[in-house]
C-alpha cells in the first residue's frame, strides 16, 4: 500500500525551509533552542505550511489575525494569542495579511534532558488547552520574556542556556496560571482514574497515523483490556464512573476525529484510511462514519 502523509519535519528541514541554512550546533550534548520574531508580510502572506507534525517543540505569541488546523480542529486567533505545539499533534498555520508581528522559540526535548519533561504539563498534552489569547497587557508580560531570550542568547554567559530553560518554563506557567483553577487542583486518584488515565494513553499512543505508524492494532474494548491486563467489565465500568461515556463510544470518538484529519489533510484514499483505522471493509468505514457525520467519507473530504 502507498501511504503518502509526510512525516515529522525535522530541524533540518525546518531551517532549511525558513532561512536556507542549518545551523552548526543544530545537533549538541546540550540540545538545541533558538528564538525568532515574527517578521509582518511586506507583499502578501507565505503558503501556508503543509499540515504535518514537527519532531520539535515551538512557542509561539503571535500578534495578528491566523487560523491554525490543529487535529480536527481548525482555531481562529482574531488578535493575538500565546500558542504551544508539539512533536505529538500535527498542525499548520494559515496568516493573514492582517499577521503583524510576534516571537517564537524552537527546542527539542534534548534540551531539556535531566532539567524535566515539557509533555508532563497541560499545555504539551493532547487534551490540554494549546492556545491562550492574551491581552494587551498580557502580551506586554510575554513579550518582555522572549526579548530576554534574545538578550541570553546572544549573551557570552556560560551557562546561559540554563537561564534559557528557564525563560522557556516561564511561558509554560504564564499560560498555565490563566486556566481555569479547577483544572490545576489535583483531585485525588483512585482506581477507577488509574485505569481510565491508562486506557486513554494507550488510545492517544495510537495517533497520528502516518508512515511510521501507518495502522492502529487496538480496535475494541475487548483489545484495551487485555492490554491493560483487567477484565473488560471492569474498563467498561471504569471508563462510565470517570468519563460518562462507555468504552466503545471514546474509541470510536477518537476514530472519528482521526478520520476527519485524514480526509481533510492525507492524500491516502478512502480505502487506505478505513484499513489504517482498523475497518475490515471499507463499506463498514462508510457506514460508520455516515452514522456519525451524516455524509460519506467522500462528501466529507469534498465540502
Amino acid at each position: 500500500m502507498d501511504f503518502k502523509m509526510e512525516d515529522a519535519e525535522k530541524l533540518e528541514e525546518f531551517y532549511q525551509r525558513k532561512f536556507d541554512w542549518i545551523p552548526d550546533n543544530i545537533h549538541n550534548d546540550l540540545g538545541h533552542f533558538n528564538v525568532f520574531r515574527v517578521e509582518p508580510f511586506t507583499v502578501k502572506p507565505p503558503r501556508p505550511v503543509p499540515y504535518r507534525r514537527r519532531d520539535y517543540y515551538k512557542v509561539t505569541l503571535i500578534i495578528g489575525e491566523s487560523t491554525i488546523h490543529y487535529a480536527d480542529r481548525v482555531l481562529k486567533i482574531g488578535k493575538q494569542a500565546l500558542v504551544f505545539s508539539n512533536p505529538q499533534i500535527p498542525y499548520k498555520w494559515e496568516h493573514s495579511e492582517s499577521m503583524h508581528s510576534g516571537y517564537y522559540c524552537i527546542f527539542n526535548q534534548h534540551f531539556f534532558r535531566q532539567y524535566g519533561n515539557p509533555e508532563q504539563y497541560e499545555v504539551y498534552q493532547p487534551n490540554g488547552l494549546h492556545v491562550f489569547d492574551l491581552s494587551d497587557e498580557q502580551v506586554a508580560k510575554v513579550s518582555g520574556v522572549y526579548e530576554r531570550m534574545f538578550e541570553e542568547i546572544n549573551s557570552d554567559y556560560i551557562h546561559k542556556y540554563d537561564v534559557l530553560r528557564n525563560l522557556v518554563f516561564e511561558l509554560l506557567h504564564f499560560a498555565m496560571k490563566m486556566q481555569p483553577n479547577s483544572n490545576l487542583v489535583k483531585q485525588q486518584i483512585d482506581a477507577n482514574q488509574r485505569i481510565s488515565t491508562l486506557f486513554m494513553e494507550l488510545l492517544e499512543r495510537q495517533f497520528p497515523i502516518d508512515d511510521s505508524h501507518p495502522k492502529i492494532n487496538l480496535r475494541s474494548a475487548s483489545d484495551f483490556a487485555t492490554q491493560l491486563n483487567v477484565h473488560v467489565n471492569h474498563l467498561n465500568r471504569a471508563i462510565k464512573n470517570t468519563a460518562q461515556k462507555t468504552t466503545t463510544q471514546l474509541i470510536s470518538d477518537r476514530i472519528l476525529q482521526e478520520s476527519k484529519v485524514m480526509l481533510k489533510h492525507s492524500s491516502w484514499n478512502i480505502s487506505e484510511i478505513a484499513y489504517a483505522l482498523g475497518f475490515s471493509e471499507v463499506t463498514h468505514f462508510n457506514n460508520f462514519f455516515k452514522k456519525h457525520t451524516e455524509m460519506t467519507p467522500t462528501k466529507f473530504r469534498n465540502v
